[in-house]
């Protein structure tokens, strides 16, 4: 798969690293927003919870911003997958057939088919330029369908709700917290869940984020954000 994320001076190069930092802390954000939904209002899951976190991360991004803002955090969430896919192949490392996570490449084709299915009319280039086969690209639409049906009554549950919104804790500073910070203050202008759920930025020894149900909590790690700008420098070499 060689799909180039087209930069070129070092000015913009680093102006493109930190978007694509930021668009993928929201993006995995919102993936892990997918998981608090599943547990706080008891969703069934017919499927991989995985694979479901995945949609609502791209549902979230298509809902929440205009078309071009959308647009570019989606090239840069589905990047982020492929990232991960060159990661892997550049350490000699194989594909972790066990994991509960689904295969980077597939991540990257859902997540694109599933943002071009949105508006198809408006996102050709989008799914042009991220080489999503024609084949996909001809279902997608009926594909959004189907996903927008199952996750936008939970999202306007969320939205009429009286529950408690989210509460934001952070141990240090630095992007991530602003960045996730301002991102709870936003959405707690709309959403409302059926018990306190807490966001913590904090270090964890691992560029990961995940959703604790014993908080329930999601905490996003310190380490991500330097572990996605590698991604971003292995993808541009």
């Amino acid at each position: 798969m060689a799909i180039s994320l087209g930069t070129s001076a070092p000015g913009l190069a680093d102006e493109a690293r930190e978007a694509f930092v930021e668009a993928n802390l929201l993006s995995i954000f919102y993936h892990e927003m997918g998981h608090a939904m599943v547990d706080l209002l008891g969703l069934p899951v017919l499927g991989q919870e995985e694979d479901a976190a995945d949609v609502a991360s791209i549902l979230l991004i298509d809902r929440i911003f205009d078309a071009a803002s959308a647009e570019v955090i989606a090239y840069d969430a589905a990047f982020g997958f492929l990232g991960e896919a060159v990661l892997r192949e550049a350490e000699g490392l194989d594909m972790a057939w066990w994991d509960t996570h689904g295969p980077d490449e597939q991540r990257f084709y859902n997540t694109v088919c599933l943002f071009y299915g949105a508006d198809p009319d408006q996102r050709d280039g989008f799914a042009e330029d991220l080489d999503l086969p024609r084949d996909r690209a001809e279902i997608c639409p009926e594909e959004f369908d189907l996903a927008i049906a199952s996750w936008e009554p939970i999202f306007q549950e969320l939205e009429s709700s009286d529950g408690a919104p989210m509460q934001f804790f952070a141990e240090t500073d630095g992007l991530t917290t602003t960045l996730i910070g301002a991102e709870v203050a936003a959405l707690n202008g709309n959403f409302r869940w059926p018990e306190a759920l807490d966001v913590i930025v904090a270090p964890c020894d691992e560029a990961n984020a995940f959703y604790d149900p014993g908080g329930p909590e999601i905490i996003v790690c310190t380490e991500f954000e330097d572990h996605l700008r590698a991604l971003y420098d292995l993808l541009e070499s």
